[in-house]
């Protein structure tokens, strides 16, 4: 075993990375370490890389491991290499700008581990014009009495309505107890009518599955036991974790990109820095193609005009 002073040299993309106490303990359920952690995101290089590239994204840093305290960390940490990338994001509520991190390469995510980063939370939108989403995001967010067979029936709800518009949408787990679909967008509207769009479609969810999915905004309002389609992940400076982001928990588990058909058997927390990286290395990317098409969100738009939603 290394110090906890040691430094282990870690290459990715032709850079070399020194990675500090390289055995701390980060998930102390499983035994995982900082180093297990940096072979978890190489050994899924080609899938984090592509959900997080471009992307102004915001850490998740771990500095004792995930039973420590988290640090949510907008502003690049000090000390990047003069290759990290970044772009500079205003922030109208603080009349304040940061330069946050963007993703271009492997050695990037594993710097990133280096300081102590678990999760990986990017924009829906990317540095070429931050203003203009280019990912719509469907969140599926269980309440606390929700069984999973209900989320698995919101997801085959939210598939039929995507397949109607001819929208191909990319599910994933959330890491947790929810499920995702990540939807590829012209970046041709801002985050409101973004916002509007996902409400619309989330509504007409809830209009075809009234005993299972909810937009009720309060919380306390909603049923205990429902699927909270939370259109409002779409509004600027919201932040999800990636495909492929390990979760700060002490089970390690990772928002894992799956097929449609595997919904109705999946079991969220099979998914760990453990598991992932034989699938991976088995079946590749279920993400590969998401950048292929760019869809038009002016139906949705439509809807929400309609009712009315703002």
């Amino acid at each position: 075993m290394a110090d906890r002073g040691d430094r282990i040299p870690i290459e990715a993309d032709g850079r070399v990375v020194e990675l500090s106490s390289p055995d701390r303990v980060y998930f102390p359920e499983r035994g995982e370490t900082k180093l297990d952690l940096a072979r978890y995101y190489l050994s899924v290089a080609d899938g984090i890389v592509r959900a997080l590239r471009d992307r102004p994204t915001m850490l998740h840093r771990f500095p004792k491991g995930v039973d420590g305290p988290k640090v949510h960390q907008k502003r690049l940490p000090a000390g990047a290499p003069a290759w990290i990338e970044t772009t500079e994001i205003y922030f109208p509520r603080y009349g304040r700008t940061a330069d946050e991190l963007c993703v271009t390469s492997a050695a990037d995510v594993i710097w990133a581990v280096q300081m102590s980063t678990v999760e990986f939370h990017p924009w829906n939108s990317r540095r070429f014009d931050v203003e203009r989403p280019d990912e719509w995001r469907i969140d599926l967010d269980p309440m606390p009495d929700c069984p999973f067979d209900r989320v698995r029936r919101v997801a085959a709800g939210v598939h039929e309505v995507l397949d109607e518009l001819g929208i191909r949408g990319f599910p994933k787990t959330s890491g947790g107890h929810g499920l995702h679909v990540y939807v590829r967008i012209a970046p041709q509207w801002g985050f409101a009518d973004v916002r509007r769009a996902a409400l619309a479609f989330a509504r007409e969810v809830e209009r075809r599955l009234p005993d299972d999915a909810t937009t009720t905004w309060w919380r306390k309002d909603r049923d205990p036991s429902a699927v909270f389609l939370d259109f409002n992940q779409n509004t600027r400076d919201h932040t999800m974790a990636a495909a492929y982001s390990v979760r700060g928990n002490p089970r390690a588990t990772v928002s894992t990109p799956v097929t449609w058909a595997e919904i109705d058997d999946v079991v969220p927390d099979d998914f760990t820095i453990a598991t992932v990286p034989p699938r991976f290395a088995e079946i590749g990317d279920l993400h590969a193609e998401i950048d292929d098409v760019a869809f038009a969100i002016d139906t949705l738009v439509e809807w929400a005009d309609r009712d009315g939603l703002d």
